[in-house]
């Protein structure tokens, strides 16, 4: 519910001031400043007709999206507040000076060698020479996957997509995991399609992109030329025996254990033993390979595509990769391919948000235990440990009711619920960044040494006991997840973050469906959509269900697959089955929110603020959490590539489905948006 809400806090309408309790007291209606679910409503919409529109509409004419930007929402100002946070928290490490070694140190340098631009400059590909002498070295197959080894060790693209996870079917075990990997474009689909978009992608990627890399690289025109077309034609070898995005959804077809003698006779030209040593992968008998089909293709790409074109290959990984922390030259050619052409961003953001973009993804804990005590006391976060109980047992409730559920898939059903996992806010414990070194040396190489910090972090958990306190996700990232394989749902505080407004200046409505349901809700029933749902309650991959209760709910997932497959968006059909796990959350999340939100004092005292319901604030705080709009190219990049359909109909789509909407709004027949009541979607 991935990006990538000051921390709202769930409270009470009377609690909003001392005029405002007043003002309950005396049962009157409320007026509030500053309440973006009044301001940015577009009264001349119908709510009937687009309610996105209609309850986001007078935002979007004032805030057009800005030339640096693929899409511009509450998401993009809530992090823009995050970068002021912490560019602040870098530029205290920069006059710390800080002893070699500390946080604040890491901090500091990583900061300074990002922002070394006349030094960077200066290096060019300098600080990639010696790992292109590795790859211009390889003389036979043996040679060649050694270096696939290696480029994993330091975080660079091969097509060997290797990972230390959890087994799906023993959560407790952490084991060796492969999935398809290998290709240049975000997407199987984009070598294959035949929509303007892909189109249009595909030839910029082969006519431009990779003659620009590897002219950059060092070949000359003709050279370049040739190497792009073989290269673009590997790849494709590669995508054609990989898996669609809505194929990779179920859990069971992508789960393939086998002992390591089985993944030889699967790929018996790589040494897979001596590999995942290389990899830092020790003792490895049994794996679990995610697409078997596209393991023996790259057996036989290996045959097929011979060494130089292999090396070309890794090249232009390896420079694809590391692009963003080189020269101009590098860094304008990856973000007019990958910025402009895929998303339509028309300019680069400032240096320093990039730097300080990078140094998150790659240190963000390090800057996250000084950002939640800053911006994050404990008070607020007991707060939303507080709402998700209370969503919990909103759900509890909505199982119980259901009439198409058996009463013994109901009490697994109970029991998985009350094993759910919430962690909220930011960890118990923090990682250990002590054996990262970071200097004020070549940017690239801190990068480099940090992609392996990582590798070696995640390696070492193999054949060790699961960590379920560990977060994968950052304090001050915009964004939640579910993992099944813990069942467990992350919230980290920035996600609950409204710009410009302050916790306590939040009435419930708003609250409850901006993060109880949009949020808690949504990532909570992600344990009990198409795929959430076939884990137990130990997070394994087991069937708990009935078969008659599972035929039931394949019947209703079913109706919201075809609902989404029926919408359309610059003439791309979204991926109703590929987006059907999120879709199912967000009604999900908004029923099961509603339902928490009744139990309120605001809800049942029923007061107007601003001239709208407790109801209405309910529907329009869900709908603020999805403000915004996007560039079409970013719209198009992402139906072909993403679970997540586009934001507007993660409003527009769920609430159709839903009762109170049509009640609240008094949504009438003939309105657009109306569904009849026999065709709406009830999961949950």
């Amino acid at each position: 519910m991935t990006s990538q809400k000051s921390i709202v806090k769930a409270i009470a309408l009377c609690s909003l001031g001392t005029v405002l309790f007043n003002s309950c007291k005396n049962n009157t209606p409320v007026t509030v400043a500053n309440d973006p679910v009044y301001t940015n409503r577009d009264t001349t919409v119908k709510p009937g007709d687009d309610f996105f529109k209609y309850a986001n509409g007078s935002w979007l004419k004032k805030n057009p999206i800005p030339a640096a930007y693929s899409s511009w929402g509450i998401g993009n100002i809530v992090e823009e507040e995050l970068r002021d946070q912490l560019k602040k928290i870098n530029e205290d490490a920069l006059k710390a000076n800080a002893p070699k070694g500390a946080n604040t140190q890491k901090i500091g340098d990583f900061y300074f060698s990002g922002m070394d631009t006349v030094a960077i400059e200066k290096q060019g590909l300098a600080p990639l020479k010696p790992e292109i002498g590795r790859i211009a070295s390889i003389k036979d197959t043996k040679d060649l996957v050694e270096e696939f080894a290696h480029l994993q060790t330091i975080g660079g693209s091969t097509p060997i997509g290797a990972q230390v996870g959890q087994d799906s079917k023993n959560s407790a075990k952490m084991l060796m995991n492969l999935w398809q990997a290998g290709i240049g474009l975000p997407n199987r689909d984009y070598y294959f399609n035949n929509d303007p978009h892909s189109i249009t992608i595909r030839n910029d990627y082969q006519q431009k992109h990779l003659p620009t890399l590897f002219k950059l690289a060092g070949l000359n025109a003709a050279d370049a030329d040739m190497a792009s077309k073989r290269v673009y034609a590997l790849e494709k070898f590669l995508a054609d025996s990989s898996r669609k995005l809505e194929d990779l959804r179920d859990p069971y077809h992508n789960y393939n254990k086998m002992p390591l003698a089985g993944l030889n006779k699967l790929a018996p030209d790589i040494d897979w033993k001596a590999t995942f040593e290389q990899m830092d992968y020790k003792g490895v008998d049994t794996v679990i390979v995610g697409q078997p089909e596209y393991y023996r293709a790259l057996n036989k790409a290996i045959k097929t595509y011979s060494i130089a074109d292999w090396k070309n290959y890794l090249l232009k990984n390896l420079v694809s990769d590391y692009s963003a922390y080189l020269s101009k030259a590098f860094d304008q050619e990856s973000f007019r391919f990958y910025g402009t052409v895929l998303y339509g961003s028309k300019a680069q953001l400032p240096r320093w948000k990039r730097v300080l973009d990078v140094e998150n993804s790659l240190m963000g804990e390090v800057l996250g235990q000084i950002f939640v005590k800053e911006y994050f006391p404990e008070k607020t976060k007991a707060r939303y440990v507080k709402l998700v109980e209370a969503m919990r047992t909103s759900f509890k409730e909505h199982i119980e009711k259901l009439d198409w559920m058996s009463e013994q898939t109901k009490e697994k059903a109970y029991y998985k619920l009350s094993r759910v996992t919430p962690k909220v806010g930011y960890p118990d414990k923090w990682k250990d960044f002590s054996s990262l070194t970071i200097d004020r040396g070549p940017y690239a190489l801190n990068v480099m040494r940090a992609n392996n910090f990582w590798h070696r972090f995640e390696a070492n958990k193999l054949g060790k006991p699961v960590d379920r306190t560990e977060w994968d996700i950052t304090p001050q990232t915009y964004n939640a997840y579910y993992n099944p394989s813990n069942n467990e749902i992350v919230l980290p505080a920035a996600q609950f973050s409204i710009p410009g407004i302050k916790d306590e200046d939040v009435d419930d409505a708003v609250v409850y469906g901006y993060a109880a349901a949009s949020t808690i809700g949504h990532e909570m029933t992600h344990g009990f959509d198409d795929s959430g749902r076939q884990f137990d309650a130990d997070g394994n991959l087991k069937e708990w269900w009935l078969p008659a209760d599972s035929v039931k709910f394949k019947q209703r997932a079913q109706m919201l697959i075809d609902q989404f497959s029926g919408y359309t968006v610059y003439g791309l059909h979204v991926n109703g089955k590929a987006t059907q796990g999120e879709n199912i959350a967000d009604l999900g999340g908004i029923v099961i929110g509603l339902d928490a939100f009744k139990k309120t004092d605001q809800y049942k005292e029923g007061k107007t603020i601003n001239g709208l319901t407790p109801m209405q604030r309910f529907f329009l705080g869900y709908a603020l959490g999805w403000l915004g709009q996007d560039r079409q190219e970013a719209v198009s990049s992402q139906i072909l590539t993403n679970e997540h359909a586009p934001g507007f109909l993660r409003v527009n789509g769920p609430f159709t489905d839903v009762p109170e909407f049509y009640e609240a709004f008094h949504i009438k027949k003939g309105d657009k948006m109306w569904v009849d009541s026999a065709k709406r979607v009830k999961i949950w």
